[in-house]
């Protein structure tokens, strides 16, 4: 699934539907060159949530929780650049501890994360300040439902540009 994202309220927003449908243990990818709007959307998912917390970024501290609906366990692999150092955060109970894990920078591990995920994919659309083109790639039965029920949600908005 392929959209454009005009604004990062737009990405917010997008967000916010991912964390509404989210459920235990999903695990959102998130891949991107820097400022691309990762965090961006992982406020959104954490607003869907119910969360009241501001989402900061955790690259200095590498996992931030935050308590709604859900937990969200919100990881930031930036600082890290080893496999080694990846494995030793004990991710463990983020991925199997019935919270919604988003994890930015995970290309930097794409093998060690659980078969049934949501890659998402944010790039700049070239000649523009905010807007992002943002590829959803589902793996798994659980995460290609999520992908269904974005879509009949999006579906019903105007505002969304299908690529």
């Amino acid at each position: 699934m392929e959209l454009k994202s005009n604004s990062p309220e737009q990405t917010q927003l997008l967000g916010s539907y991912l964390g509404q449908l989210a459920q235990e243990n999903d695990i959102l990818l998130l891949t991107g060159d820097l400022g691309s709007g990762k965090t961006c959307l992982v406020q959104g998912i954490a607003h869907g949530l119910g969360i009241t917390e501001y989402a900061f970024s955790p690259s200095f501290v590498l996992v931030r929780e935050y308590h709604g609906r859900l937990p969200l366990c919100h990881v930031d692999l930036y600082r890290l650049d080893h496999m080694a150092e990846i494995a030793d955060l004990g991710l463990e109970e983020c991925l199997y501890n019935n919270r919604v894990c988003a994890i930015e920078w995970a290309e930097k591990a794409l093998e060690v994360w659980p078969q049934d995920n949501l890659l998402i994919r944010l790039d700049y659309v070239s000649d523009s300040q905010t807007q992002r083109i943002i590829r959803l790639k589902p793996e798994g039965e659980r995460h290609s439902e999520l992908i269904k029920e974005l879509k009949l949600i999006l579906s019903r908005e105007k505002t969304w540009n299908w690529l």
